[in-house]
This record gives structure tokens, C-alpha cells and sequence, in this order.
């Protein structure tokens, strides 16, 4: 009796491909382009998406203070970060978060969609947010992505 044996391949250091992409934020909602990010550090875009091990690409984003909100969440969003101390709490709109730290709101918005723990703190570092329309990794020779959404 002949059997077959069929077993999975996971993805590894020695294995792992990973590509540059460069995404443009200008007019993209902030949800949207942020959740297609966050699949693409994981890996989830690929055949070989292995869940236990990071095997995503490297994602640059440039035009980051151009990025679109819904609604009235400009005004209606509040960010809160805490010192550790007491009175330390402090909150901020989105429209303040803006003016002041434009790449604050996308790498919080992707952060949040990664998984926590030592494996979304690994690919939280292959993220890298530019303001304005250049960025430093021309090396890299990164690759265009565009999101097609339904507007």
C-alpha cells in the first residue's frame, strides 16, 4: 500500500522573501489604508503566510499628514497617551495629533491592527512613515502599491 504524505511548508529565516513597497497616503482614509498595511507586514498577502513567524514585507509610507478621516472624527477622535505618573494622562484630537505628529496616526492606527506581543513589535519595525513625498529608501528600489477603494 502506496501512502502519500503531504506536509506543510512553513515559512523560515532561510525561506522568507521580503519586498519594499511604497504606499502614498495622500487622500486614502486612515482605516483602510491602515488595515491593507497591517496585512501586508504580516505576511498575510502571501501563499506562505505562516501565523507563528514574521514573514511580511517592508512597507514605506509617504504623504502621511494627507491622510483623510471620515465624518467629524477630525474633531470627535481623541488620542490619550499616560506618563506613567499621576496628573500624567493627557488627550489630544485627531486634528491636533495632525498638526503636530502627522505619522502618529497611521503607525497608532496599524499598531493597533497587529498582533501584540514580540512578533507584532518585530513587524511594527518594518514600518517606516514619511512626511512629504520623499523618503530615504531609494536603495531598496521599493514598488508602487495602490488600493483601489470603492469611494
Amino acid at each position: 500500500m502506496d501512502t502519500l504524505s503531504y506536509k506543510t511548508q512553513f515559512e523560515n529565516n532561510a525561506t522568507v522573501v521580503r519586498k519594499w513597497w511604497v504606499v502614498d497616503a495622500e487622500g486614502q482614509t486612515l482605516g483602510r489604508i491602515s488595515s491593507k498595511i497591517a496585512m501586508i507586514l504580516r505576511g498575510k498577502h502571501k501563499a506562505g503566510f505562516t501565523p507563528h513567524f514574521d514573514c511580511g514585507d517592508y512597507v514605506v509610507i509617504v504623504n502621511a499628514e494627507k491622510v483623510a478621516l471620515t465624518g467629524r472624527k477630525m474633531d470627535k477622535k481623541v488620542y490619550l497617551t499616560y506618563s506613567g505618573y499621576p496628573g500624567g494622562q493627557k488627550q489630544a484630537t485627531a486634528a491636533e495629533v495632525l498638526a503636530k505628529k502627522p505619522a502618529m496616526l497611521l503607525e497608532n492606527a496599524i499598531r493597533g491592527m497587529l498582533p501584540k506581543g514580540k512578533l507584532g513589535r518585530a513587524m511594527i519595525k518594518k514600518l517606516h512613515v514619511y512626511i512629504g513625498a520623499s523618503h530615504p529608501h531609494a536603495a531598496q528600489k521599493p514598488q508602487e502599491l495602490t488600493f483601489d477603494f470603492k469611494k
